[in-house]
């Protein structure tokens, strides 16, 4: 019911939208860094930004196939038995999760570096003249709080595209199994145009629409305190 996709939908956004922030900030330091291995990451995590999400969704349903899928393929091959990661009630929303997790960290990647290039080097310098020399004391001193303004639309940003999360459950899972993997965007969808039941539909759009407008305010007001604008 309306209550079931609710709790799923909190659990997929608290789960998905910190991971897939501090994931793409990471992988922006190192690219940004100029480590190895930057155009790997670069190509696998911007990889879902331009591509279709239901053609995605297609391929991770073949890599989590608990049979013939090749994650658990790899799994047998070091002893683990593998799981039936979209059939399972217990891993579904897990399994959702990680998928959204790599949607999102691309499209943070590509906020994050944005943000990075926008910092100017002589702050930097300055910092390495006031005695600032490791990675970690420059990325406190100067990275962190100059990303500020940049790190409040990630957050929202990501927080929004969490919640509306669609596609994946409704190619993958439809709900199941037992609606484990129900969100309230594929309950309004189910309700409107499976059911007919079009009032109810209109009802949970208004109550998605009120309660994600509050969301952002309370987020917007309660992360702005702690934003630095350089």
């Amino acid at each position: 019911g309306f209550l079931r996709s609710v709790a799923n939908t909190a659990l997929y956004v608290l789960f998905v939208a910190p991971v897939s922030v501090a994931l793409g900030l990471a992988i922006a330091l190192l690219i940004e860094g100029g480590r190895r291995g930057r155009a790997l990451f670069r190509a696998l995590f911007f990889l879902p930004v331009v591509s279709l999400t239901v053609a995605m969704a297609t391929a991770w349903s073949y890599i989590l196939h608990p049979t013939i899928g090749p994650l658990n393929a790899l799994l047998r091959a070091v002893g683990i038995d593998g799981a039936n990661w979209l059939g399972d009630s217990g891993t579904v929303l897990l399994s959702l999760g990680l998928i959204g997790i790599w949607e999102n960290a691309g499209f943070n990647l590509v906020l994050f570096l944005a943000g990075l290039t926008a910092i100017p080097r002589d702050l930097y310098a300055a910092a390495e003249m006031d005695g600032v020399k490791s990675a970690w004391d420059r990325f406190v001193t100067v990275t962190w709080p100059m990303l500020g303004p940049t790190t409040l639309f990630v957050v929202i940003i990501t927080t929004v595209r969490a919640i509306r999360v669609f596609d994946t459950v409704a190619t993958l899972t439809q709900g199941g199994p037992n609606k484990a993997s129900e969100v309230i965007l594929f309950t309004m969808y189910t309700e409107g145009f499976s059911f007919f039941r079009m009032g109810y539909s209109a009802a949970i759009t208004l109550l998605f629409l009120v309660a994600v407008t509050l969301l952002m305010l309370v987020q917007n007001r309660l992360i702005d305190r702690r934003v630095h604008y350089g």
